[in-house]
């Protein structure tokens, strides 16, 4: 273990024996991530992949640097078929120690098959494609959508939960728990797979206990009902079919007594009431059809709102499918060395901020910040180069994109960001050029840059 400070090789003290700095916490710290990625590296040897990932990313927020460790929480993400989170960590470790590193092993596995590589990406569109498909109720597309994931990549645990899930709302139960069973034998302590595979379980016993009622049972139709009788009440099912037949003769002679009186009153009340019903009918008739009316306007609200829903929800989806495969193709660029950095740069300004801010995963933030660092000097300085040429032909536009995209690419580039503000200034957008000068001030105290800044600001205020 070395030296946070010096880099020096350290003992079993607990200060440096070169610089004497106080290791005595620094140490604590290492060997705790030590031992969470021998936990991790043995939760991994038998296939407890969800364990492996929560001890290995322990590890990491006690030592970011620990190569090991992310070299194997990528192999692990591979392993669940997750290829992004997987590139994700082998890029943050090439990062991290670009010289014998087995990252760089990995990252050309995939970049020497670029076939399997289009198959990865491939699969994360199909997969997304059948998250969409859910969100609309058609889980029959999406099943097909999910086979065709799992058969391009058979490890995929998040694309057989799905179908599982799906089977599950189906209540195909043999089909989702051979689902399940596949589940586990590539993550065998996954607690989403457990949860299903017990929900399954308990339902699948209930499933055949009702099969096995229906067997031992009679079923005879009466009238419009079906009538399900167990098998060992066949005689006094006998007995009672007698008695009600008795007792319907008798019923029918008295009914068929009781009913000639009172089918002459009818007959005369029929007659006295006709013109009533006549205008009755008239007025019902016209009652139902304004209730037709009715009923179809709120049947077209209905159909437009949930047409509406679906466009919503289709629309996220389908950013979410662009902004991964913007950033899948600059990752691509980035793996090949492509030297052209601002066209990277092109492909990463693509995504859209928004769903990165509030809808991309960790895995995908991770990645875009990996990519985005590792092309920020160069596009930094070439686009401070361009911006400020712009600036000196009066350019105002160009030299505004420009010195926007060398601050944001390298946030200690006080000279780019002074600049933006005299080309907004210059520009006549006096209050961006206010709101610019005062952030000079504020990030970069005690400079020219910020004293000039002051001068300009009291210019345009007038003072």
């Amino acid at each position: 273990m070395f030296c946070y400070k010096c880099r020096c090789l350290l003992t079993e003290k607990d200060f440096c024996t070169n610089c004497g700095a106080d290791v005595g916490l620094y140490k604590k710290i290492m060997y705790a991530a030590n031992r969470f990625y021998n936990d991790g590296l043995e939760k991994a040897q038998v296939r407890d992949l969800s364990g492996a990932v929560t001890s290995l990313r322990q590890c990491l927020k006690l030592n970011k640097n620990h190569i090991d460790a992310r070299n194997l929480l990528g192999l692990v993400y591979f392993e669940r078929g997750e290829v992004v989170a997987a590139l994700s960590e082998w890029i943050m470790s090439q990062n991290t120690r670009s010289e014998k590193n087995i990252a760089d092993d990995y990252i050309g596995m995939l970049q020497n098959n670029p076939g399997r590589l289009d198959t990865y990406k491939q699969t994360i569109k199909k997969y997304n494609m059948a998250l969409m498909y859910c969100q609309q109720d058609g889980q029959d597309l999406a099943v097909i959508q999910l086979k065709k994931v799992i058969s391009m990549n058979p490890k995929f645990v998040q694309a057989r939960q799905l179908l599982a899930l799906l089977y599950i709302n189906s209540q195909e139960w043999e089909k989702a728990k051979k689902e399940l069973e596949r589940a586990l034998r590539i993550d065998a302590n996954n607690t989403i797979t457990l949860r299903y595979l017990k929900e399954v379980d308990e339902m699948m016993p209930a499933e055949e206990e009702r099969t096995k009622r229906r067997r031992d049972a009679v079923v005879y139709q009466s009238g419009n009902e079906t009538v399900i009788q167990p098998v060992g009440k066949k005689e006094a099912a006998g007995l009672q079919t007698i008695l009600n037949i008795v007792i319907g003769i008798a019923l029918g002679v008295s009914i068929a007594w009781f009913l000639v009186l009172p089918s002459q009153i009818q007959q005369v009340r029929n007659e006295s009431n006709d013109k009533y019903r006549e205008v009755s009918e008239q007025l019902d008739a016209k009652t139902v059809e304004v209730n037709e009316l009715t009923t179809q306007i709120s049947q077209l609200t209905e159909e437009k709102m949930d047409l509406t829903n679906s466009l919503n929800a289709a629309q996220e989806a389908n950013a979410a499918i662009e902004a991964n495969t913007d950033l899948i193709e600059a990752a691509l660029m980035y793996m090949n060395k492509t030297q052209d950095e601002l066209a990277i740069a092109d492909a990463l300004e693509l995504i859209d901020q928004e769903y990165l801010a509030n809808e991309a995963t960790e895995s995908f933030r991770n990645l875009y910040n990996a990519v985005k660092e590792g092309i920020g000097p160069v596009v930094a300085r070439e686009s401070y180069n361009v911006g400020y040429d712009a600036f000196r032909t009066e350019d105002y536009d160009t030299a505004i994109i420009n010195l926007s995209r060398a601050y944001d690419y390298n946030p200690k580039n006080g000279e780019a960001l002074y600049n933006l503000g005299n080309a907004y200034n210059k520009k006549g957008e006096t209050q961006k050029a206010l709101d610019i000068y005062e952030q000079v001030i504020e990030l970069f105290p005690n400079t020219e840059k910020a004293r000039k800044s002051e001068t300009y600001i009291k210019e345009i205020k007038g003072e």
